[in-house]
């Protein structure tokens, strides 16, 4: 019996640690030739000098367990190094089949307190970088789709936060890299599905190097696996990498701890029609003030209530 992603090749940024370590093992687990891709900086906050180590052990774990696996060490926020990356896995496996978009950095600060560095580093490292990747890996597919005349094999997951969905107020800039990460997806999978690829977002909720500060009250157990384990999230990005998810597009999914929620995209919660050609100060006044006096200052969206989102 076949593996349900034996023969196809993957690329895993931000994999040699956390999440992404995850579901490279879990793609090469599942047939995947995967490329290892890390910058290898030690700090969370992208601070340190980058190193080969954490791609290269991960590549390694996937070598001795009998799978294939290159790694690769270029920063994915750099546009020459994003095609080098895309072009490292067409030469070692001969196509690619398979992105998982996953580097990120922190550089947590209240909005009033931030600064323009730290806003535009986690931009470029989170938005930027997943849009590099995929700007190359979608080249790729549409060169092949009009080599072959139809559709191909072609598989993105996006990494977006519930820091997205529901807020996380000393985190501007990483809520808004997420936020554009799932437009990016929405707009990647239209462009994209004509020739066969498809392109999803995982919210996932994990225990890694990024969110040790969040979840430093929740003590992980003592035996059994923790709750907020990384290999929670990976099965579910394995799923929409295969085969079997030909039909799952565009979608954006919160995980973890074996729980998976389909999110909807926003609906209209109340119109308003003016009585005349166009609203008047007055009647705004008199139609959405009494709505919203209705409501708990500071509501987000209904959503993000009923999960018990967080961030993430």
């Amino acid at each position: 019996m076949s593996l349900p992603l034996e023969g196809l090749s993957a690329i895993v940024t931000g994999a040699g640690r956390g999440l992404g370590r995850a579901e490279a093992l879990e793609l090469a687990r599942l047939g995947a030739a995967v490329v290892v891709n890390d910058f290898g900086q030690p700090g969370r906050d992208g601070s340190g000098d980058a190193s080969a180590g954490p791609a290269g052990q991960v590549a390694a774990e996937i070598r001795a367990a009998g799978g294939r696996a290159l790694a690769h060490t270029g920063d994915v926020a750099d546009f020459p190094q994003a095609r080098e990356l895309v072009e490292s896995a067409i030469a070692e496996f001969g196509r690619l089949d398979i992105l998982v978009n996953n580097a990120g950095i922190l550089r947590d600060r209240m909005v009033f307190s931030m600064t323009e560095e730290e806003w535009d580093s986690v931009i470029r490292v989170h938005l930027k970088g997943h849009f590099n990747t995929t700007h190359f890996a979608a080249a790729h597919w549409r060169e092949r789709s009009k080599a072959v005349g139809g559709p191909v094999f072609g598989r993105i997951v996006n990494t977006s936060s519930e820091a997205f969905l529901a807020g996380s107020a000393g985190q501007p800039n990483y809520a808004a890299a997420k936020g554009g990460i799932v437009g990016l997806t929405t707009s990647t999978a239209l462009a994209l599905a004509k020739y066969g690829v498809t392109a999803n977002a995982i919210c996932p909720r994990a225990r890694t190097r990024m969110t040790e500060d969040v979840f430093a009250g929740f003590e992980q157990p003592v035996e059994g696996l923790d709750p907020l384990a990384p290999e929670h999230v990976a099965p579910l990005v394995g799923y929409l990498a295969s085969p079997a998810a030909a039909r799952v597009n565009g979608q954006l999914l919160v995980v973890h701890g074996g729980m998976v929620a389909v999110i909807e995209r926003p609906s209209v919660q109340a119109k308003f029609d003016s009585k005349q050609d166009t609203f008047t100060y007055d009647e705004l006044d008199a139609l959405l003030t009494p709505h919203y006096a209705e409501r708990p200052a500071g509501e987000t969206f209904a959503a993000a209530e009923v999960l018990g989102l967080g961030r993430g």
